[in-house]
């Protein structure tokens, strides 16, 4: 009896250790996003998250803003990001480079920095609001405050030693406030970029400026640099990641009118299918 309860500790055991080997060695099948609260972002995850599940993977979304879901790819909390802005948002490739890295490129021509409506003829780049800082009620409106954006708009007050504050909130709060303005004609500046519908619905222009801020961002997918083993397939179909600027934008567009962010990724699939073959390496 005691040989015998041997022999089966032992099988049990040896069993055990292979279950292990074998959970160890098996694929990943769970994609987790970042997700962070700006339109653009919406279309990418919602294509690319559909393209996963049809190839059986199951898909999570976790909202945050952009400095922890840098964070949570670095600890391997999240897998991928679909809406990084380089070079802005090179502070957190550099800070985590050791557990993340870019993928793919998205689209190369996003077109970011501070904005302004077209009636103020006169304000064209960032160095004509020298000195008419009153005039804007000595206010810049950005987003919010974990941004790569809002750094950058911080730098741009110190760099220009403007007699300004940012205010910070979401994205729909800076719009809210800047429409309410441009209502009225006021003067008022805030932070814009394309892809996004606020440049379909108002008259808009982004301000240049020599000292180099807010270079057109390459748009580009990262990930937790755990997933090219882990799911290997999930990583290969995100490395041929892209999608047009224009895509991106008129999807927006179709969700903010109403449409249910999903349909619409479906609906940009059904209609791109040789492109989603070609990003599956079909």
């Amino acid at each position: 009896m005691i040989a015998l309860l041997a022999t089966v500790l032992v099988a049990c055991g040896s069993d055990k250790e292979e279950t292990t080997v074998e959970a160890e060695g098996a694929e990943q099948k769970t994609i987790t996003f970042g997700v962070t609260p700006w339109t653009s972002t919406v279309p990418p995850t919602k294509v690319a998250g559909l393209i996963l599940k049809d190839m059986g993977y199951e898909v999570v979304e976790t909202s945050a803003d952009a400095g922890s879901v840098y964070t949570g790819l670095s600890r391997g909390d999240l897998d991928v990001f679909m809406d990084a802005w380089v070079p802005m948002h090179q502070t957190y490739l550099d800070k985590y480079e050791d557990n993340i890295s870019s993928t793919s490129v998205s689209y190369p021509d996003g077109e970011t920095g501070w904005t302004v409506p077209a009636y103020m003829e006169d304000i064209n780049t960032v160095e004509d609001l020298k000195g008419r800082e009153d005039e804007f009620g000595n206010k810049f409106y950005g987003i919010e405050t974990g941004a790569g954006a809002t750094l950058e708009s911080n730098e741009i007050l110190e760099a220009y030693e403007f007699d300004m504050t940012q205010v910070n909130s979401s994205e729909g709060g800076m719009l809210a406030q800047a429409q309410k303005m441009m209502a009225d004609e006021e003067p008022v500046i805030f932070y814009g970029w394309r892809p996004h519908t606020m440049f379909n619905k108002f008259d808009l222009k982004v301000l240049t400026n020599e000292k180099g801020f807010f270079e057109t961002s390459s748009v580009e997918v990262i990930t937790n640099n755990e997933l090219k083993e882990n799911a290997p397939e999930a990583y290969e179909f995100l490395s041929n990641w892209n999608i047009s600027i224009d895509d991106v934008e008129e999807m927006i567009v179709k969700i903010e009118e109403g449409g249910d962010p999903e349909e619409v990724a479906q609906e940009w699939i059904d209609n791109n299918q040789d492109k989603v073959d070609e990003m599956l390496g079909k």
